[in-house]
Order: C-alpha cells, then structure tokens, then sequence
C-alpha cells in the first residue's frame, strides 16, 4: 500500500470517528499532496510524499517556536497535535550513531577531505537519508566530522 493511500485511508477512518482535529490536519496534507500532483501533472512516489511530510513538519515546528516566543500558546498547541498526526507518516527515524556510521561511508566514498567537499557528501545522503533524519542536524555532523 502506497503512503498516499495509507493517508487517505486514515482520513475516512478519522471522518467516520467524527475526529474533526484529526480530519482537518489530514486534509492539510492531502491538500498539499494533490497541489503537487496537480501543478507538476504526474502522480508522486512514497519518495516525494515523504518529503512533503518532512516539509510541514519542519514548517509546524518553525512556527510552534515563534507562537511559543509570543506567548500564543493556544496556537502553538495545535502545531503541536499537527506535529503528532503528521509525523506518523514519516518513516522511523535513524539514530545518531546510524546516521554518523551512514556520513562516514558517505565520506569515504567521495573521498572527502575538506570543507569543500560538503556537497558531494550531502548529495549522496540527500537520498539516502529522506525523511529519517533532519538534515540540517545532518549538515552540522557533516561540517564536524570534515573539520576534524
């Protein structure tokens, strides 16, 4: 079963529990989801829909911070329940010990030996790591292991 179809199951099962929070963040994403299919005229992988949740869960945490600075905390809430819902269609996230073993192979590959070689190292985990992990932590790992 294709993630898409995971996701538009799980919204009729959210609509016939009457679950109006939970329907309204899963038409969120399917809303987003159709948007790409429709502007680009092609149906999306597993692959680009992952990267669509990685997306607004990035977003939902970005504005979590700046309503939790202004004290709305009503708002921040519910990017946070947002969060929890979204988040579920992600796939299991990597440790830190996976994802530093998967940088030193990446590294090794490309033969990186300095800062200049970052983008080489990124491109080849880009993929690999899509939605397992964030990839600006990621990048610090990256800058931290070739400056060393």
């Amino acid at each position: 079963m294709s993630l898409k179809s995971s996701i538009l199951d799980d919204m009729k099962i959210a609509m016939r529990a009457k679950d109006k929070k939970r329907v309204g963040t899963i038409r969120l994403l399917t809303a987003a989801i159709k948007q790409i299919e429709v502007d680009e005229r092609r149906e999306l992988s597993d692959t680009d829909v992952i990267t669509i949740v990685t997306k607004m869960v990035k977003q939902r945490k970005d504005s979590t911070q700046q309503y939790q600075a202004a004290e709305r905390h009503d708002l921040a809430d519910q990017e946070i329940y947002e969060i929890g819902i979204i988040e579920k269609y992600l796939p299991e996230q990597l440790s830190d010990s996976e994802i530093e073993e998967l940088i030193k192979q990446a590294i090794a590959k490309v033969g990186a030996n300095g800062m200049q070689d970052m983008g080489k190292v990124m491109g080849l985990l880009r993929s690999d790591l899509a939605g397992k992990a964030d990839m600006g932590s990621v990048s610090q790992k990256i800058k931290a292991l070739l400056q060393s």
